[in-house]
């Protein structure tokens, strides 16, 4: 269960298809919409819609809390599992009420740490009720679960499975084949960056967060012909969204204009990735970089650490910090290719060890029967 259908899309791409195959009968529950339905139809599950909003919404979060009461009074699951914080508090107080005996919850992300005033203490707050109400609490990696734990949020540190993250990556699907290569050389073309310039990437929202203000300052203060820097990404519509116009009025930057749909050309055609996210759960695009074969520019938070080891598949700068972003772009742009090529390939065979896709769900279905067989 999660709060909109696109993020069971996300997370559960080919999992509930394998759960299936394996003997379990699997419900996906999400806000109706077409990301539900469609889920449902490429994986072969029974689909159920229940209206919940992203936001705090006092009266529309108690109808959602009621109907999903009824559905699972109705369904009578041994287990469920929520992921995303709606989803979370409402699924999991739902199926107390309505005795579910296996209650599991994941912790992607967090969004208190970085809150301040009395919408962190509200956060932190409904954190805590998700977890009082859960029988078992998940943490995408280990720095989320030492902050669910420090904050008292879980009494205990939370399950980390294998060495994080909830989906891994599909080594088959991430990888530079001469096709993605050459659509990522076209996109260099229409971009008009020349032949043999060195490409920073940045894949995501563009928001504040994300730490988008530091990298325009950041690369500005590079100043190199040779250097160049794309962004590829969407706002939100939020307070948060980056003015992408005074971004793009840098010299050597490069807009894509909008979301991209596949970033395998995107990371081809870049020598780095720099990702100076403010705060991540476990983030994906660090990971499909480095199966891809690009060493990363990212900050010490969360995920981030847990992936790039500074200097052997990637450099690790501070957040909210322009100076030590540059001072690691300018170190990524100092290194011979011969070097830049191993760190590449440090980042990839570190992907297929510890983050590949079989590996990251065989530890999610071994945990499942370990607390069904309870």
């Amino acid at each position: 269960m999660t709060t909109v259908g696109m993020s069971l899309d996300i997370f559960c791409r080919g999992l509930l298809r394998e759960l299936s195959g394996e003997g379990y009968e699997v419900v996906a529950i999400a806000s109706p919409d077409d990301s539900l339905a469609n889920l449902c139809k490429r994986e072969g599950v029974r689909g159920i819609g229940v209206e919940m909003r992203r936001e705090i919404a006092p009266l529309a979060d108690l109808r959602s809390l009621v109907r999903l009461t009824k559905v699972l009074r109705r369904e009578k699951p041994r287990m469920i599992h929520t992921m995303t914080p709606k989803a979370g508090l409402l699924g999991m107080m739902a199926a107390r009420i309505a005795g579910v005996p296996v209650r599991v919850h994941t912790f992607t992300g967090l969004l208190f740490p970085t809150a301040t005033g009395l919408r962190r203490r509200l956060l932190r707050f409904t954190d805590r009720i998700t977890c009082l109400c859960a029988t078992d609490i998940i943490a995408e990696g280990h720095g989320v679960a030492a902050d669910l734990h420090k904050a008292g949020v879980t009494a205990g540190k939370p399950t980390v499975l294998g060495h994080g993250n909830v989906r891994g990556v599909d080594l088959d699907h991430y990888r530079v084949t001469p096709d993605i290569k050459e659509r990522g050389k076209g996109i260099r073309e229409k971009l008009d960056i020349p032949e043999g310039a060195f490409v920073f990437i940045f894949i995501g929202r563009l928001v504040g967060d994300k730490g988008l203000r530091e990298l325009g300052e950041a690369f500005r203060a590079i100043g190199r012909d040779d250097c160049h820097l794309v962004i590829a990404g969407d706002t939100e519509g939020g307070r948060d969204d980056i003015d992408t116009a005074r971004l793009a009025a840098i010299p050597g930057v490069h807009l894509s204009g909008g979301w991209v749909s596949d970033v395998r050309p995107w990371l081809a055609m870049a020598d780095a990735l720099v990702f100076p996210s403010y705060r991540e759960g476990f983030p994906n695009v660090v990971l499909e970089a480095g199966a891809m074969g690009i060493p990363s520019v990212v900050t010490d938070i969360n995920g981030s650490r847990e992936i790039i080891t500074d200097g052997y598949n990637g450099l690790v700068a501070e957040p909210r910090n322009r100076e030590s972003l540059l001072a690691s772009m300018q170190t990524m742009l100092s290194i011979p290719r011969a070097r830049l090529d191993r760190m590449g390939a440090d980042a990839r065979e570190d992907v297929e060890r510890r983050f590949a896709q079989p590996y990251v769900r065989k530890c999610l279905k071994d945990f499942y029967r370990r607390l069904l067989q309870k």
